[in-house]
């Protein structure tokens, strides 16, 4: 059996965008054809979709066109009568075209008196489709308040739009629920003392009536509407906590600007089909099967039963025949979940807000546990923290919240365990929680110590942390300031050796292309990646990169005679774990020896065993003027940020009545942060772990290097120690245009030619978007390891900052073997998995 249906743009956007298809199509046309007058005539509808076979999750088949009829709803509104002529003249083109069926989509099926005068008028059976609509949104009102856990029975929903015959069964359905029932309806008192006649008599004593929306925002919490007007509803006066589930085309809600996070509207009367029904012509698994409207559903479904009748017309809707449609309709794969809002899919974290809003006065909140604190937590980081940051963890299926930690292991919510290969981007050396710091910590609040003393007395484990730290670090490094993170320690850094300069010929700071110390502003001016820089142009001034590992381009500028100090990581790893060449960084401090200038190395990431010694720049036995540390200091615990220097330094910078104090930090220093960083340091010592990231590390290097050797995509396995880099090369490079030029060439007419009449801005921004599509293909290709990892094998890695086609191998220093061969063994079978391109 083959249906057609006529649909409707649902906004000016919209309707522009069918626009754009009768442009395209029509050209195309004229291409492969040539030139004929008939190929730019007047349309009464446009042709936008031929199906061809329809298979069901049933096996049932069907045929199916549509067409648009292209007007909005409101420009229909405005000229029922010529829509009325129109819409008969399209069925009776689709049934010229072999349709034994018609559906009327949206308001093509309300002017003409909901159908009956076209079905009358053309003699071919039409349905309006409002029967599927209204099962669609009747199912949605429950599955929201079972996302909400709210009782039909106790719950009273407004019903927006009633008697209209999809507001009418959605009244009768929910109403056999036990829901209470709000009626909101036009005119007056008789007009509402008829309505109740539409219901069953046992209904009528849990219905009220009303003309007046308003009365509704203060005590109603559900609403389901479907008018004809639209623009009904005003979202800004809903109380917290409602749901309304809009029907209706146009929107009964009015212009909103998706500001509220107290409230979710829910675009009501849409069904979805899975990967068991497939549209004839499918490709690339592509097909319009998500958020159907129930019109085109209804018509669909009828068409796959092989029922040409005329189903849903009239002002009432059986509710044996609503509940049929429905039952067929999820027969043949057709459901009502997942549901939307404005288009975007909704989840279970998207109710999870509102349920607060829902609890019965003075019942205390029931405390959250597994699945529903994780939905919880989840909507919390997205709602109040970053949202984007969220919806990329939902897209990668890396939105996990833990629970409790252990050493390499992470236990999430759920009760999952995973292989932390992440640990903190390098803060968890030790291990999550490790006994001997917390026990540390713990000690300390128990004797109730106090931590903030700074400035009116003596710190105490602050004290003794610098001596240690004094003792520990190369070099002759006598004075240490303590701030809170990497970023803070960098500017402190910066600040220090400025100050310290001899101003009279010293002004410039020397960086490193793709080099990362941070996101404050002093830091990021030193940091080599424009991407994170040129939002918060202008910078500080005066400071310069060069290539990292590029000593002559570091002894060309240090002979121009004024820079004051360089910056630079022994090993770049938020640049994707770069190893300069062997000797570089022992040249570097003779260098900057030779020319005064003040050599700062950031050991953030590198030091605390993480590269197989203490400090990464013991591998070349170079101490430097300044040494900044953080991330493992506190063995993850508490924040700590430190900046070490020569005491001279210090005394040039701060060493005087009037500039002791010149730069410092409320929190920076503080005991709790130093009790931990001092029982780091001894695990650290104690245990080895700067030995043991030396061996399993290069154990590990060896067997990935060995695992992925039959792989091309793998660029490199790189690092020292515990600090790992696997770099990918997938690439993408003229694949779309490639893709773009096959499509093009076997499409009727001259997609090339068309390209070549576009202006050159707009060839240039297309070639644009193509580079960047190709770079996203390639970094998608990297983060699906990522999330394979983590979904197949519970192991989580993730990418550096400044190059998202490395991926990241930082454990903590506690590894060992069997673990790092997990690891091994798993990459491994993901490489297998991903290795349909070789290149």
């Amino acid at each position: 059996m083959k249906f057609g249906f006529i649909a409707h743009p649902t906004s000016v956007a919209l309707k522009r965008h069918v626009k754009i298809l009768d442009l395209f199509e029509r050209n195309l046309a004229e291409q492969d054809r040539g030139y004929h007058p008939d190929l730019w005539q007047r349309r009464n509808l446009v042709p936008f979709a031929d199906f061809g076979r329809i298979v069901s999750a049933r096996g049932a088949v069907c045929e199916g066109i549509v067409h648009y009829l292209p007007l909005t709803a409101e420009e229909m509104l405005a000229q029922p009568r010529a829509i009325a002529r129109r819409v008969i003249e399209g069925v009776d083109s689709l049934k010229e075209q072999g349709a034994q069926l018609v559906g009327l989509g949206g308001f093509t099926a309300i002017v003409g008196n909901r159908g009956l005068q076209t079905l009358e008028r053309t003699g071919v059976p039409v349905t309006t489709g409002n029967s599927l609509t209204a099962y669609a949104a009747y199912r949605n009102v429950l599955e929201a308040m079972r996302q909400l856990e709210v009782d039909p029975l106790d719950t009273e929903v407004a019903v927006v739009g009633y008697p209209g015959s999809i507001a009418l069964a959605i009244a009768r359905l929910l109403g056999r629920e036990g829901c209470r029932l709000c009626l909101i309806h036009r005119g007056g008192e008789e007009q509402a003392r008829q309505g109740l006649d539409y219901l069953p008599a046992e209904l009528r004593g849990r219905v009220r009536l009303s003309n007046d929306i308003q009365s509704c925002y203060a005590g109603v919490r559900f609403f389901v509407a479907a008018t004809s007007s639209g623009g009904v509803i005003d979202p800004y006066r809903l109380a917290p906590g409602s749901v309304v589930v809009d029907a209706a085309l146009p929107r009964d809600v009015m212009p909103y600007r998706r500001d509220r996070n107290d409230i979710l509207i829910i675009d009501g009367g849409l069904v979805s089909a899975g990967s068991t029904l497939r549209f004839g012509g499918e490709s690339l698994g592509m097909a319009p099967k998500k958020f159907l409207n129930g019109c085109l559903a209804e018509t669909l479904v009828l068409g796959l039963e092989g029922r040409a009748e005329a189903f849903s017309i009239g002002r009432e809707l059986p509710e044996d025949k609503v509940l049929e449609i429905g039952r067929l309709a999820e027969g043949h794969g057709l459901l009502p979940t997942p549901m939307a809002s404005y288009g975007e899919r909704l989840g279970a974290a998207d109710f999870q807000g509102l349920r607060r809003f829902h609890q019965r006065p003075g019942q205390p909140p029931v405390p959250l546990e597994g699945p529903q604190l994780r939905a919880e937590a989840l909507r919390c980081f997205g709602e109040h923290i970053n949202p984007i940051l969220r919806e990329f963890y939902a897209f990668n299926h890396i939105e996990r919240v833990f629970g409790h930690g252990s050493g390499c292991w992470l236990t999430d919510l759920d009760g999952s365990r995973y292989l932390d290969f992440v640990a903190g981007y390098g803060c968890l050396n030790t291990g999550h929680n490790h006994p001997r710091i917390n026990a540390a910590l713990q000690r300390y609040l128990q004797q109730e110590q106090p931590t903030f003393v700074q400035y009116v007395s003596v710190p105490l484990q602050t004290s003794l942390l610098a001596q240690r730290l004094s003792e520990l670090a190369p070099g002759n490094l006598g004075r240490v300031f303590f701030s809170n993170s990497g970023t803070e320690a960098v500017e402190a850094a910066l600040k220090l050796a400025i100050a310290a300069m001899d101003r009279s010929w010293a002004s410039r700071l020397l960086y490193c292309d793709n080099g990362y110390h941070g996101k404050t502003l002093g830091a990021l001016s030193v940091t080599g990646r424009d991407k994170h820089r040129q939002p918060f142009k202008p910078l500080l001034p005066r400071c310069d990169s060069i290539p990292f590992g590029d000593i002559e381009a570091l002894e060309q500028a240090l002979l121009q005679g004024d820079v004051g100090a360089f910056i630079l990581e022994p090993i770049q790893g938020e640049g994707g774990v770069l190893l300069p060449p062997p000797g570089y960084l022992a040249r570097v401090r003779e260098l900057c020896s030779e020319h005064d200038c003040i050599l700062i190395l950031d050991e953030i990431q590198t030091g605390l065993g993480r590269t197989g010694k203490l400090f990464a720049c013991e591998w070349e036995g170079v101490a430097p003027d300044i040494l900044v540390l953080s991330k493992s200091l506190s063995g993850g615990a508490v924040p700590i940020g430190a900046t070490l220097s020569r005491a001279d330094l210090w005394d040039r910078a701060y060493g005087s009545i009037d500039s002791f104090a010149l730069h410092t930090s409320t929190f920076g220093g503080g005991n709790l942060a130093a009790a931990s960083a001092l029982a780091t340091l001894d695990v650290i010592e104690s245990e080895d772990l700067a030995g043991n990231a030396q061996r399993v590390g290069g154990l590990l290097q060896q067997a990935l290097r060995e695992a992925v050797a039959d792989y091309p995509f793998i660029r490199e396995v790189r690092g020292r120690g515990l600090m790992i880099a696997i770099e990918f090369h997938s690439s993408f490079a003229g694949g779309v245009e490639a893709f773009v030029r096959e499509f093009a060439s076997r499409i009727p007419g001259n997609a090339m030619a068309s390209y070549r009449m576009m202006s050159g801005k707009a060839k240039q921004l297309l070639r644009e978007a193509v580079d960047e599509l190709e770079k996203n293909f390639e970094e998608m290709f990297v983060l699906r390891f990522v999330t394979k990892l983590s979904e197949e094998h519970r192991i989580l890695t993730f990418v550096t900052a400044n190059n998202n086609r490395v991926m990241r191998i930082q454990p903590p220093l506690l590894l060992d073997e069997d673990q790092a061969r997990a690891f091994v063994d798993a990459f491994a079978a993901v490489c297998r998995d991903m290795s349909t391109f070789l290149e």
